[in-house]
């Protein structure tokens, strides 16, 4: 059994000792998060039973979410610059200075980067990013003024300007990463752990309608007994949304479609799984995910699989894809999941398409009606008005005097010849 206790130990052993466990942390920290990332982008979490890799980290390691979430992004920064390992690894990184690196990290400026913020604390890396980012200002003679230098020590202050207490902005990934794994107050905990911290001055007028609505069903119920049962009312809504949840069940509906599932057999697959992942690893753990689910034939429909309670399970999207390659092969999925991106595409630029279309027309339809006032003025009618608008489809964005004399041009009696004007002759 490995003991804990080093009194025994001289000064020199005992500062040499740690000094080696020091160097072996960081070693095996850097190997741990490159195989992390290895893990991670394989979905070796899958067949063990979790959902993502950050469910096992947080349930089989006992992780706090804040530090699994750091630890995977970290990995998966790593994977894209491999030289993140060997730097946290050797000490001239740490993972919150990774965080505040990754974001801006390209191909080319990653081994600059890495020079500039080597050995500097996260409050250095953060004005060495800032400062990047800011614009280069001109000084008073006229030439740009270069950031100010973090290699080899803290960054160095114009002139005799005393520092100040003001935190730079971070970027919003690395920023939210830190925030998570800063520990919370007690008063902001207790200030912000009831409903009544979210109330908006309009959410409020919500609220206080609500109660006037049920005030001869519930006399005397107050913001949070309201927002309980606004709860349910939303709860109930949603599963009967998703799988058919009724005291009442009707008749079951069949359908052509052979993917179509009925609500019978949802409403029993749920409570059977109990809203829950029903996939089980290979050493007997099940997986804990409670969303989003899907509902899975466990005979593939493309293989004459039915629809009946004792075919269809519950499986977290994770698990679903799994068992789709497990069945189908990586290469077909891989082609059905970028046929769908390509279908969604195309739908998003279709629909884009739309709205552009919609919206030329409707500044199509409002130019166009900007001349319909002016002859009404005329004594034109408004049939005849519009007409005009008619008459002026051929050229929307011209002026509004051009469109008005191509109007009247075309809403002139015949018996009135018009001529354009010609340019008056040279003298």
């Amino acid at each position: 059994m490995q003991s804990y206790s080093f009194g025994h130990l001289s000064n020199d052993v005992a500062w040499n000792t740690y000094i080696a466990a020091e160097s072996r942390e960081l070693s095996n920290t850097a190997i741990t998060l490159a195989l992390l990332a290895e893990v991670d982008e394989r979905k070796l979490y899958l067949p063990a039973g979790y959902g993502s890799m950050c469910d096992y980290c947080m349930q089989a390691c006992h992780m706090s979410r804040a530090r699994a979430l750091k630890r995977i992004r970290v990995a998966r920064a790593g994977r894209e610059f491999p030289a993140i390992f060997p730097a946290i690894a050797e000490g001239r990184l740490g993972l919150s200075a990774v965080l505040l690196l990754a974001p801006h990290l390209t191909p080319a400026n990653v081994a600059e980067l890495f020079a500039a913020a080597t050995y500097q604390s996260n409050e250095a890396i953060e004005l060495l990013l800032a400062e990047r980012a800011r614009p280069r200002e001109l000084s008073m003679f006229g030439q740009a003024s270069e950031p100010a230098s973090t290699e080899g020590g803290p960054i160095a202050l114009p002139g005799d300007v005393e520092p100040v207490a003001v935190r730079l902005p971070v970027p919003c990934d690395a920023s939210n990463a830190l925030m998570a794994m800063e520990p919370v107050p007690a008063a902001a905990v207790a200030k912000h752990s009831g409903w009544r911290y979210a109330y908006s001055g309009e959410r409020q007028e919500k609220l206080c309608y609500v109660q006037s609505l049920l005030a001869h069903a519930r006399p005397g119920a107050d913001m949070d007994q309201l927002l309980d049962l606004a709860v349910d009312c939303l709860k109930a809504k949603l599963e009967k949304q998703k799988f058919g949840k009724c005291s009442r069940p009707g008749k079951q509906r069949g359908s052509k479609n052979a993917r179509y599932i009925p609500l019978e057999v949802k409403r029993e697959v749920w409570e059977r799984d109990g809203g829950r992942c029903a996939f089980v690893g290979t050493g007997g753990k099940r997986c804990d995910a409670r969303a989003p689910l899907e509902f899975d034939h466990l005979d593939p429909v493309a293989r004459g699989g039915g629809a009946t309670v004792s075919s269809v399970r519950l499986l977290c999207r994770a698990h679903n894809q799994y068992e789709a390659e497990l069945i189908y092969g990586d290469a077909f999925m891989h082609g059905k999941r970028e046929q769908a991106k390509q279908r969604a595409a195309e739908a998003k630029a279709e629909r884009a398409a739309k709205e552009a279309a919609k919206a030329a027309a409707a500044a199509a339809a409002e130019t166009a009606d900007e001349i319909i006032p002016w002859l009404r003025e005329l004594g034109y009618s408004l049939q005849r008005a519009r007409r005009g608008v008619e008459l002026c489809a051929q050229i929307p964005d011209a002026p509004i005097e051009e469109r008005m004399k191509t109007a009247l041009r075309g809403l002139a009696p015949k018996c009135v010849h018009i001529k354009p004007q010609s340019a008056s002759p040279a003298v």
